[in-house]
C-alpha cells in the first residue's frame, strides 16, 4: 500500500517532467559492490562457499579416505556380516583414520597457505598455489610407494603432451586421477590379503559339514563364529587400523 502511495503521489511530478530526486539515504544501507573492498568480500565469501561444496570430493578423491574405506568395506564382506558395522561406522572410523594420516599435510597447508593468507600476506592465488603443494607432494609419494607410475603416464599421454621427466610437469588434474587409481589398486591388493584368512576358515568349515554329511546346513553360518572369534582373538581392529595407516608414505617427495 505504502509503495502504491508512493507511485501515485509521484505521477504529477513524472507528467510535469519533474521527478524529485531521491535522498542518498535511502540506499545507504546497501553495500557497494562495484567497490574493490566490497567486490572482494563478495568473491571470497562465493570462493568459500565452493570449496565447502566441493569438500567432500577433495576427501574422496585426494586424501588417505578412499584406500581406508575400501579395504574395511573388504573387511567387512570377509567376515561376513552384511551390515556390521553400519556404513555409518565405517565411514566415520575411516574419517577419523584419514585425519590422523594426513595430519602433516593439513600442518604443511596451514603454515603455507591458510595463516599467511588470513593475515594478508599473500592473495587468493598464491594461497591456492601453496595449499596444493603439500597435497601434491603426498600423493606423488604414494604412487611412487606403490610403484604405479604407469598410471601418471597413462592420464599424462591422454591429454596430449609429452611423456613428464620430472612430477613439476605433471599437472594437478592428471595427477588427482592416476592417484585415485593407485589407491584403488593398493586398497585391493591390502584386502585380498585380508580375505585369505576368512577364506581359509570358510573352505575348512565346508569340508568338515560335507564330510559329516551335513549339507543342508549353510556353511556361512557355522563359520561366522569362528571368523569374529578369530579376529577378535588377535584384536583384527587394531592390526587392520595400523596396517592402514602404515601404508601411507609421509615425507618429502622429489619434486
Amino acid at each position: 500500500m505504502l509503495a502504491d502511495q508512493f507511485i501515485i503521489g509521484l505521477m504529477p511530478s513524472i507528467a510535469a517532467g519533474t521527478v524529485p530526486a531521491v535522498a542518498p539515504s535511502v540506499f545507504a544501507g546497501i553495500p557497494d559492490l562495484m567497490s574493490q573492498q566490497n567486490f572482494g568480500a563478495t568473491l571470497q565469501l562465493l570462493i568459500l562457499l565452493s570449496v565447502l561444496t566441493l569438500a567432500p570430493s577433495i576427501v574422496v578423491m585426494a586424501t588417505s579416505f578412499t584406500r581406508i574405506i575400501i579395504v574395511l568395506s573388504l573387511l567387512r564382506q570377509a567376515l561376513g556380516t552384511a551390515s556390521l558395522p553400519p556404513n555409518q561406522v565405517l565411514i566415520g572410523l575411516s574419517l577419523f583414520m584419514s585425519v590422523v594420516v594426513m595430519g602433516p599435510t593439513a600442518i604443511q597447508i596451514n603454515d603455507r597457505a591458510l595463516q599467511p593468507y588470513l593475515a594478508g600476506t599473500i592473495d587468493q592465488g598464491a594461497a591456492m598455489a601453496n595449499a596444493s603443494k603439500p597435497l601434491r607432494e603426498f600423493m606423488i609419494l604414494q604412487i611412487e610407494a606403490s610403484g604405479n607410475d604407469a598410471d601418471v603416464l597413462m592420464f599424462h599421454g591422454f591429454s596430449g603432451r609429452p611423456p613428464p621427466e620430472t612430477w613439476s610437469e605433471v599437472d594437478t588434474l592428471t595427477l588427482i586421477p592416476a592417484f585415485m587409481l593407485s589407491e584403488l589398486k593398493t586398497a585391493f591388493l591390502m584386502g585380498f590379503k585380508i580375505y585369505l584368512p576368512f577364506l581359509i576358515i570358510d573352505l575348512v568349515i565346508s569340508s568338515i559339514l560335507i564330510s559329516m554329511g551335513m549339507m543342508m546346513l549353510p556353511p556361512v553360518l557355522i563359520s561366522l563364529p569362528f571368523k569374529l572369534l578369530l579376529f577378535v582373538l588377535v584384536d583384527g581392529w587394531r592390526l587392520v587400523s595400523a596396517s592402514l595407516m602404515s601404508s601411507f608414505v609421509v615425507g618429502q617427495s622429489p619434486m
